[in-house]
């Protein structure tokens, strides 16, 4: 769907980049060692497989027709507060089947950010921190898939699932590397260029990869070099990866699981990431597209709400009933909410000063209500918190010790922003 109602800032546009180039990219690699407390920690991490599922609602979902509704107020709009499966707790009737889920969800109502910009509400609230001219920090995804993701795994560990995704690598690791960026996958079905050519026999294939191995080997005896084994790696995963693609293939899963989940590209999407989450992929991020509704903000969350809602509760469901969910740390966010005051394109602007996420599933309480804002939604009232105390609570609640630093070449960085902390009542 074509959003001529955004505001058409350029982080709505994502540059993509062909699977195999990108995978190769990681040739410029530095191996970054772990903490040793966090290398103490793999082992009991790997053999729980813990996992962190976020879904990013791109745009800006307003708070006001989810999860904080203020119906009959001035700036509630015209939807109704329903109940959910936890009593005395209720959303926006934009979303019946989510609330009969809300058991498993826990609500944080208190949110303020201070920002109203996209690319700096994405950095913010995938970082967990500001963003600065000196310094860049990796993406939660990179960061999970670093401490979550076993080394040998012929599966990335980051993987984006949106909207016209073939394969291509982003830049979102930062310090840690190619390996730990997200590839981007797109309609249910395998990364493009990872099938093998018809005009090649497997046969030749075979003898190819063995004459290149022989090459490398060659080479690597005289001229060896961190980055000619990163390279050399980089090469192994994508052939790995190229022989396990059907893992990619909605279309492999029972027609019953397909019809519940949708016939649409997100109930492809929310069928994709479960069956990665089964595959042991780390960390999936779930893009839904478009909230920045400046115009005509009622209508278009019906709709995007309509096609959320649905499989989005069935994907939870599923997460109970595999015994996935009480590994797997789920997120709903994106870069800030909208404005409580309606404006005269009967939209709602961004808005980073009162709004909410909704999380559940590994470490966290599930049925909790984290803060609240006033009667009419313009202000947080109890238990303010922002980006940084909510990173700190997402690392927690895979079992990851917030406080610790990655050694980046040598350099000391915190792994979340050493000023703030975790949501600490949120935590199981």
């Amino acid at each position: 769907m074509r959003c001529d109602y955004a505001c058409h800032s350029p982080e709505h546009r994502i540059e993509r980049r062909k699977f195999l180039g990108a995978m190769a990219g990681a040739a410029g690699a530095t191996t970054l060692g772990l903490p040793r407390v966090l290398r103490a920690a793999m082992p009991e991490l790997q053999a729980k497989q813990k996992h962190i599922l976020i879904f990013w609602m791109a745009g800006g979902l307003s708070q006001l027709e989810s999860w904080d509704p203020k119906p009959k107020t001035d700036t509630g709009g015209p939807f109704r507060a329903i109940p959910t499966s936890v009593p005395g707790t209720h959303i926006c009737e934009l979303l019946p089947y989510t609330a009969q889920q809300m058991h498993h969800l826990s609500i944080v109502r208190s949110v303020n950010t201070k920002e109203n910009d996209h690319g700096k509400g994405h950095y913010c609230m995938t970082t967990g921190r500001r963003q600065e001219p000196v310094a860049d920090y990796p993406h939660l995804g990179a960061v999970g898939a670093k401490v979550l993701a076993p080394d040998d795994s012929p599966l990335p560990g980051h993987i984006h699932i949106a909207t016209g995704g073939g394969g291509g690598s982003s830049n979102n690791a930062s310090f840690l590397g190619p390996k730990y960026a997200s590839i981007t996958l797109g309609g249910g079905g395998p990364p493009q260029n990872t099938a093998r050519p018809d005009n090649l026999t497997e046969d030749a294939d075979r003898r190819r990869t063995a004459f290149r191995a022989q090459v490398n080997d060659h080479f690597a005896r005289r001229r060896r070099t961190a980055d000619t084994d990163a390279f050399t790696a980089s090469f192994a995963q994508a052939q790995q990866l190229m022989e396990r693609r059907d893992v990619f293939d909605v279309s492999k899963e029972p027609a019953a699981d397909q019809d519940r989940y949708g016939s649409h590209e997100f109930g492809r999407h929310c069928l994709l990431a479960r069956r990665l989450l089964e595959q042991g992929v780390s960390c999936v991020q779930v893009n839904h597209s478009n909230y920045d509704t400046h115009n005509e903000n009622f209508d278009f969350h019906i709709e995007q709400l309509g096609e959320f809602d649905r499989p989005f509760a069935t994907l939870i469901q599923d997460l109970v009933e595999r015994g996935l969910w009480k590994d797997t740390l789920l997120v709903v966010m994106a870069e800030f909410g909208r404005t409580p005051q309606i404006n005269r394109n009967f939209g709602r602007d961004h808005w980073g000063t009162a709004w909410s996420v909704a999380l559940g599933g590994c470490g966290i309480q599930p049925g909790a209500v984290i803060g609240k804002t006033n009667a009419n939604g313009t202000e947080v009232t109890d238990r303010q918190v922002d980006h940084s105390h909510l990173f700190h609570t997402y690392l927690r609640a895979v079992g990851v010790d917030s406080t610790t630093k990655f050694d980046a070449g040598g350099r000391s960085i915190p792994i979340a922003d050493p000023a703030a902390a975790p949501i600490q009542e949120l935590l199981v």
